[in-house]
């Protein structure tokens, strides 16, 4: 079984292609985690886990939730992590994560997908022409990594330095502590209140106010809000003002990767 969770669309497009190429269920655990669903997930065939990083590792909200949740059934378990281009010591956690667990770690695999965090003052949004190139070259690689699944075989990945570790294990807490703020966050008057951001926050901390959405607490800045608005219409202070959002739904089909 293949399970994911994906804000902006990157690594829902990668988990169904996966699930389509392996004949195998894809389930989206956007819900689950919303409501705190922690009910066992069984499944016959080995767990393939996908996720985003954020800030070198996987959204601790996630990876919190995949601790906490029975993993019933095959013991086997493979993680695909999409990023902008670096997945810093994700792999080295899911592992420690499963060993836990009692399973078996099956090896992970990262795909470099389009930047999707809009907000960032060091690295920009690509361009049209860059998104369609590394989307295609994930494409590309996609039969590879099935293949390895297929014949039970485990993912191989970089190794990941003591020194990735040491660096990465105390400055990610410390980053999405002070610099995950929820502050900048605003709706615009192209806002028409129809709460889809409210509905794709996996932390539940937005709501509407007078038809408009409010942010408060803690913040993943998984950016599900801003890059699914279908209005355009939710901007972060001044930063994101004239920037084109990245929406994968501009590069691929909305059904590319359902299983047929």
């Amino acid at each position: 079984m293949v399970v994911y969770f994906s804000a902006t669309g990157n690594t829902e497009f990668i988990a169904k292609q996966i699930a389509k190429r392996l004949n195998d269920e894809a389930l989206n655990l956007l819900t689950r985690i919303r409501s705190r669903d922690y009910s066992p997930i069984e499944s016959s065939r080995p767990f393939i886990i996908c996720a985003p990083v954020h800030v070198c590792e996987m959204p601790r909200f996630f990876a919190d939730y995949i601790k906490k949740v029975p993993l019933t059934g095959n013991k086997k378990v493979y993680f695909i992590f999409t990023s902008g281009g670096y997945d810093g010591i994700s792999g080295y956690l899911a592992k420690k994560m499963i060993r836990n667990k009692k399973m078996i770690y099956m090896g992970h695999h990262q795909f470099k997908m389009p930047r999707n965090y809009p907000i960032s003052k060091r690295y920009k949004l690509l361009t049209d022409e860059e998104n369609k190139e590394r989307i295609i070259d994930s494409c590309k690689t996609l039969p590879g990594v099935v293949r390895v699944i297929k014949k039970g075989k485990k993912l191989r990945a970089r190794r990941i330095t003591f020194f990735e570790r040491i660096i990465t294990l105390p400055f990610n807490p410390v980053w999405v502590r002070f610099k995950h703020k929820t502050e900048p966050f605003h709706a615009t008057d192209q806002c028409v209140g129809c709460g889809k951001c409210v509905r794709l926050c996996p932390l539940n901390r937005i709501s509407l106010k007078d038809k408009k959405p409010e942010w408060k607490g803690n913040c993943a800045h998984c950016m599900a809000c801003i890059a699914n608005c279908p209005f355009n219409a939710i901007e972060y202070g001044e930063i994101t003002k004239g920037k084109k959002m990245y929406k994968i739904g501009n590069y691929v089909k909305k059904d590319a990767g359902k299983r047929r």
